[in-house]
């Protein structure tokens, strides 16, 4: 069963889109099991300004890209880089066991997108270094 947030966020999805020259562009996924995320951030200074999403995959998967990309906007970077899959299955009032690498990916996608823009920028981001991209198991 799914909480009414995670329906909300699957139906009605926020900051769905792309940022056209955004800073940061992170994919994370697997096209073999069909969840894909996509996560594109405007910052400026190291505040996340707008964030956007394209997800390919389940309700899960939609309604998790949805509830980051709220947890993060408007944060510092280091409050972004804070942000777990645990605290994204909990804002979303839960999900089942076999979907929680839903929100393994919703992290992901983040640090993927946050890796990129200090790539690009050379900012040097705190945690990045040993952050694990490894597909998750479900």
């Amino acid at each position: 069963m799914y909480s009414e947030k995670v329906m909300e966020h699957f139906t009605n999805p926020r900051n769905v889109g792309e940022i056209k020259e955004a800073d940061g562009v992170g994919e994370v996924g697997n096209p073999r099991c069909g969840d894909i995320m996509k996560m594109y951030l405007d910052i400026e200074g190291d505040i996340i300004k707008d964030v956007k999403f394209k997800t390919f995959g389940c309700g899960s998967a939609i309604a998790s890209s949805s509830m980051v990309t709220e947890l993060i906007k408007g944060k510092s970077i280091k409050e972004a880089m804070e942000i777990t899959n645990q605290d994204v299955a909990d804002e979303l009032g839960g999900l089942p066991p076999v979907k929680m690498h839903c929100s393994v990916l919703a992290e992901q996608a983040i640090k993927s997108a946050l890796l990129d823009y200090s790539k690009k920028s050379g900012v040097k981001i705190e945690g990045l270094e040993n952050f694990d991209f490894t597909e998750p198991e479900h």
